[in-house]
């Protein structure tokens, strides 16, 4: 590995697997380059939170090695790197509860040497929450809390940030205005941004790249757009008497092949053009094509990896 190849990555995982009695995540292979917008999904338990404990060394991991920034992360590892990284957790931490947003924030700009005073309370004020400033945390309301720990993330501009779930309890307005600063932030250039969401606007507005995390394991890693340019479901009646259901499933790029009325199959294919192509060559009929959204493709690979298993 080259120290070229080494600054193009923001993050590196190389058979890095977490093991507990209760869950495990890995081994995953992966790396994420620096300066685009990656989207995790998966459903609830699918390790979206471990895999952000564990890159801010707060989940230790048993095996493999991973790389944040360039850093090695570790028990023993220089914890310096946390000091380029914004990092927002799914569930808010009780031992904050006794602070205040300001006290908070007065808390962090003692870690971040990057901390903007003026670009803080400029946030607070876009989330419409200055009220909350002087508020024990404990008692502002989800979406109120939520706003100024994006404030908080946002304010030392770093290099990278980890948002797990940040839009939950937002209301419309505060989630529009984080998305815009999102996009903002992402305009620097250099700036890289890893976000955990079940929201599938997020992702079209926001990801270069989608990873698909289920039960610990990857699904696969995608360019956003590929993704949704070449992901179709279609629709084929099987009308010819030598056609066969068991050739459907062998059409170019099929992931998964579902029987929905007797003679009526829906393919879904990240080849679409090949597989209609095929599925008339076999005698079917294919009476519609449409472009798969976010659930449903993730429901194909799930479908895909339960099998597998």
């Amino acid at each position: 590995m080259t120290a070229q190849q080494s600054d193009d990555v923001a993050l590196r995982l190389a058979g890095v697997a977490v093991r507990s009695e209760r869950f495990a995540l890995g081994p995953l292979d992966l790396e994420i380059p620096r300066g685009i917008v990656t989207a995790v999904i998966g459903p609830n338990g699918s390790g979206k939170s471990t895999l952000f404990r564990l890159l801010m060394n707060m989940e230790p991991y048993q095996e493999g090695k991973a790389e944040l920034l360039g850093m090695t992360i570790g028990p023993d590892a220089d914890e310096s790197y946390k000091q380029r990284i914004g990092f927002l957790a799914e569930l808010p931490y009780s031992y904050e509860d006794a602070l205040t947003a300001e006290e908070k924030a007065r808390f962090a700009s003692l870690w971040y040497p990057g901390w903007n005073w003026d670009r803080y309370r400029k946030l607070v004020r876009g989330f419409d929450a200055e009220e909350a400033n002087r508020t024990k945390l404990r008692k502002l309301s989800k979406g109120l809390r939520r706003k100024v720990e994006l404030a908080g993330v946002l304010a030392p501009n770093p290099e990278l940030l980890l948002l797990d779930e940040p839009s939950s309890g937002l209301d419309p307005f505060a989630w529009k205005t984080m998305i815009d600063e999102l996009q903002r932030y992402m305009e620097q250039g250099d700036r890289t941004l890893i976000i955990a969401t079940h929201i599938a606007e997020e992702v079209k507005r926001l990801a270069d790249c989608v990873l698909f995390l289920h039960r610990g394991k990857t699904l696969g890693f995608y360019e956003k757009d590929e993704l949704f340019d070449s992901w179709r479901s279609i629709t084929v009646s099987l009308e010819d008497e030598g056609a066969s259901a068991a050739n459907l499933k062998r059409a170019p790029g099929v992931q998964d092949a579902i029987e929905s009325a007797p003679g009526i199959w829906q393919l879904a294919t990240d080849r679409s053009d090949e597989a209609e192509a095929f599925c008339r060559s076999e005698g079917c009929r294919v009476i519609a094509t449409r472009r798969m959204e976010l659930e449903d493709i993730m429901g194909c690979l799930i479908r895909k990896e339960e099998a597998r298993r």
